[in-house]
């Protein structure tokens, strides 16, 4: 062997006893725990998307209607069944950071435009049947 791969084995070798394992009790995992990692992870409409916008579904016949503009980033969060939501600031030239989450089944979820009040909206649904109208104008 080269002095080079001795060197890059050894390397490779201390790497791996330094690093530690994965701590996740995978028997612990259940559909409340993923849950409650999304709502940390989107705890924060600033962070959460400043990648872009991201909707996530889970559940059966759940619809997300989206007509935004260019500037907007929106994290959409359904879980549970029947939901929908209705969001449409595409007349708008406003940058908009939002997130909405619902929780539950046949909720319906319906926000027209953006204002100052709106900016950095953060709504989290956690019920069954319910309708919210909202219009920012």
């Amino acid at each position: 062997m080269k002095t080079f791969e001795k060197i890059f084995i050894t390397l490779a070798l201390l790497f791996a006893i330094t690093t530690q394992s994965q701590t996740t009790d995978w028997n612990l995992i259940n559909s409340q725990n993923a849950l409650d990692m999304i709502s940390i992870q989107n705890s924060n409409p600033a962070i959460s998307t400043s990648y872009g916008s991201q909707v996530v579904q889970m559940g059966s016949n759940n619809n997300a209607d989206l007509q935004l503009n260019a500037k907007t980033n929106i994290v959409i969060q359904q879980l549970g069944d029947q939901n929908s939501i209705y969001f449409n600031n595409s007349f708008s030239t406003k940058e908009s950071k939002s997130a909405i989450t619902t929780q539950g089944n046949n909720n319906i979820i319906d926000i027209t435009g953006t204002n100052s009040i709106s900016e950095g909206l953060h709504l989290n649904i956690k019920s069954d049947n319910k309708t919210i109208f909202m219009r920012n104008y």
